[in-house]
């Protein structure tokens, strides 16, 4: 609500320039108030790193081929966006630079697995002990939650005002101004996601927001001109709850799979977020925004199925290897 409110302050065509270019300067010295105060660690906490860097550590062949499966979406949705982006669309590419980006996408792959390989080579002749595996499939599924609230979000925070304007014959202002519901929720939602997971448990607590997820899209694929717009603001501010309270919770989940790869997890599961971001928005390229909402509530169908079949609740220890070669037992609860 800031940023358009900006925009008009400095008026005139680049009033948006300006308002762009506050928050870089804003984020400039925050960059240096961040530096002086943030820790890696509380105090009396032990940072904990990667063994290996370049590549995820996997701990058993299924892992290796699965963690091999969930790298190529993100290199087929930047493959979508460059599709997207070619003479054959929106024509903001020559064919000579669209070939161009495949090639160099299809070389960062084939770089990356040889990277995945030299890291994690030795799982195929060796067993990993017991005290250093952990189960890829919690952050596959990670992934995919993540691809459905975050993906969705990006998705429909990008097409929301328009949506509004053209159902309900409003100004691009007001447009803007009722869509912007939608992200406001971020204030509460994301932190009470993570509040409820702490509490009722991650599992569960996970489901219950993808069902109430699925259950705002349907809701939001009924909206048309005939609804009464508060009812519609606050149909979608309450869908937009469940998707941001969904985030908060995957992230709850994130350092409990292993203590030293939370970064790399963390890491992975955001860029899924945009994977979801890129193929929700091109498939709305070709349907109207009523199927659009059914394709999300759809996806989160089929992530709940997957979460309640293969996710396992995090519980009892972790275990981690000090730098001095002790173990440190690690309770999870």
């Amino acid at each position: 609500m800031s940023l358009p409110t900006l925009a008009l302050m400095f008026g005139g065509e680049d009033g948006w320039r300006y308002a762009i270019a506050t928050t870089g300067a804003i984020a400039l010295v925050y960059a240096f108030i961040y530096y002086f105060n943030v820790h890696n660690t509380p105090k009396g906490s032990t940072y904990f790193k990667p063994k290996r860097t370049g590549a995820m550590e996997v701990t058993s062949k299924g892992d290796f081929y699965l963690y091999t499966i969930m790298n190529i979406p993100m290199y087929a949705a930047l493959a979508v966006l460059n599709w997207k982006l070619g003479p054959s669309n929106l024509g903001m590419l020559t064919s000579t630079a669209e070939l161009s980006i495949y090639i160099i996408l299809l070389t960062m792959f084939v770089y990356q697995f040889s990277h995945m390989w030299k890291i994690n080579k030795h799982v195929f002749t060796e067993e990993v002990p017991e005290i250093h595996r952990y189960k890829f499939k919690q952050v596959a599924v990670l992934d995919l939650a993540y691809l459905v609230t975050f993906g969705s979000e990006l998705a429909v925070v990008s097409m929301l005002p328009g949506f509004f304007m053209d159902t309900f014959e409003l100004s691009q202002v007001m447009a803007g101004m009722l869509a912007a519901g939608y992200a406001f929720m971020n204030l509460v939602a994301r932190p009470s996601g993570g509040l409820f997971s702490d509490k009722f448990g991650r599992k569960r607590i996970l489901l219950i927001l993808l069902a109430g997820l699925t259950c705002g899209y349907l809701m939001m694929s009924q909206i048309d001109s005939g609804w009464w717009i508060p009812l519609a603001v606050v149909t979608t501010m309450a869908c937009s709850f469940f998707v941001q309270a969904g985030e908060g919770a995957v992230f709850a989940i994130v350092p409990l799979v292993k203590r030293r790869m939370t970064g790399q997890i963390a890491g992975m599961a955001g860029a899924y977020g945009n994977v979801g971001a890129v193929s929700f928005l091109t498939i709305y390229s070709f349907v109207d925004p009523a199927t659009f909402f059914l394709v999300i509530a759809g996806a989160a169908v089929f992530t709940f199925f997957v979460i309640a079949l293969f996710m396992e609740e995090p519980s009892g220890h972790m275990a981690e290897v000090l730098p001095d070669g002790t173990v440190e037992m690690i309770e999870v609860t």
